[in-house]
């Protein structure tokens, strides 16, 4: 379908009512024109295929925000999606791909600013046994929490990025980002 006879506004609310498939629709529609977009932002393919990914679920999250009276539902998607792209470009410096010795490492230093303990973390983090340890002690977190964990330490975001792409308040982000430091810590003992 052409945008010209795509029903961007129908299709929203139709995403606001829960409607899978109405999202799946307008990800066939629009996905490649906005990677396009982001591309043009980012300059980085990985990257701007995580922002329109990411961008899909908070056109979900929040198509019941959407309101006729702010615009076009297509302008909408897009000047959503630019903004995520302008943020990772901006924090785009802080982007790290996923190595577990920096999460390991991210641990010891949260949660023990002892020394002897970052030799043991570094020692950990050269042996594939403990890079399992992460990936299942991660795999323990709910999903939620696991997804503030790897946007706030993976992908760079602050915990307002997260909170503003979760769909959540600030405090429970920085609470869960917290509780599953700790969770972490824990489980790699």
């Amino acid at each position: 379908m052409s945008p010209s006879i795509f029903d961007y506004e129908t299709t929203l609310k139709h995403c606001a009512a829960g409607n899978r498939r109405a999202l799946m629709q307008l990800y066939e529609q629009e996905a490649p024109r906005l990677l396009t977009v982001v591309l043009r932002i980012l300059q980085n393919r990985p990257l701007a295929e995580d922002v329109v990914h990411d961008a899909f679920i908070k056109i979900w999250q929040n198509a019941q925000h959407y309101h006729s009276d702010l615009g076009s539902a297509r302008g909408w998607i897009y000047t959503l999606t630019r903004n995520l792209a302008l943020n990772a470009l901006k924090y785009s410096n802080r982007q790290i791909l996923f190595e577990p010795e920096f999460l390991l490492d991210l641990c010891d230093n949260q949660l023990q600013e002892n020394e002897h303990h970052a030799d043991e973390v570094e020692a950990l983090a050269q042996d594939p046994m403990a890079q399992t340890s992460l990936t299942n002690c991660l795999n323990h977190l709910e999903p939620e929490r696991k997804l503030c964990v790897l946007h706030a330490y993976v992908d760079g975001y602050t915990q307002d990025e997260i909170a503003t792409l979760l769909d959540k308040p600030l405090g429970t982000v920085k609470s869960w980002i917290k509780r599953s430091l700790n969770a972490l810590k824990e489980c790699l003992q």
